[in-house]
């Protein structure tokens, strides 16, 4: 198993100093869309499937997705106020072979909760809003997998930590090709 990069525990300790609230699961995910123009989408963090891999989850009728695999470059950025702690992951999204994704994709709807899995019940994405449409507020264990529950994971290259406790503030940047190296940079 490889090891946790260097700035996984700093994550961490950060998440931990959040305590309970439910804030500390949301990430910002910077992309860019077909027309050349940005994209910034919150969306909440769901684990790790390797040291520097990150998974979220989507809807697969949701612009993003196609996105994604149009131009596979993204930032996530991570606010922990409380920590007083800013993380960039720059990232790319990272296709998993047919059989491994939907091996994780079954794994992870199975580990929602009904009332989380609601959300692939609704209607689809960005369209517009068709006032008899059902909404439903839960979707139980035995609801199959919908082809649109789609799982995001991105493949961190870099990280940059801006820690805003003290004067001056604090920024840090990790690389890798190969090996993570560390580097101070000014705030």
């Amino acid at each position: 198993m490889d090891s946790l990069p260097p700035w996984r525990p700093l994550l961490r300790a950060a998440l931990q100093r959040e305590g309970r609230s439910s804030n500390s699961r949301w990430l910002q995910l910077a992309t860019v869309a077909s027309d050349g123009t940005p994209r910034v989408r919150t969306l909440v963090f769901r684990g790790w499937s390797a040291p520097a891999v990150l998974d979220l989850f989507t809807d697969g009728r949701s612009d993003k997705a196609s996105e994604l695999r149009n131009l596979p470059d993204a930032e996530i950025c991570w606010l922990l106020p409380r920590a007083r702690s800013q993380f960039r992951l720059r990232s790319r999204f990272c296709q998993l072979p047919a059989a491994e994704l939907l091996i994780q994709r079954q794994h992870h709807w199975q580990s929602l909760t009904p009332s989380a899995r609601a959300l692939w019940g609704w209607p689809e994405p960005g369209i517009p809003l068709e006032l008899e449409a059902a909404f439903p507020k839960e979707l139980g264990d035995t609801t199959p997998l919908p082809s649109h529950f789609e799982l995001l994971s991105f493949e961190v290259h870099q990280v940059e930590l801006l820690e805003l406790g003290g004067q001056p503030h604090r920024r840090r940047r990790w690389s890798t090709s190969g090996a993570w190296a560390e580097q101070l940079l000014n705030p």
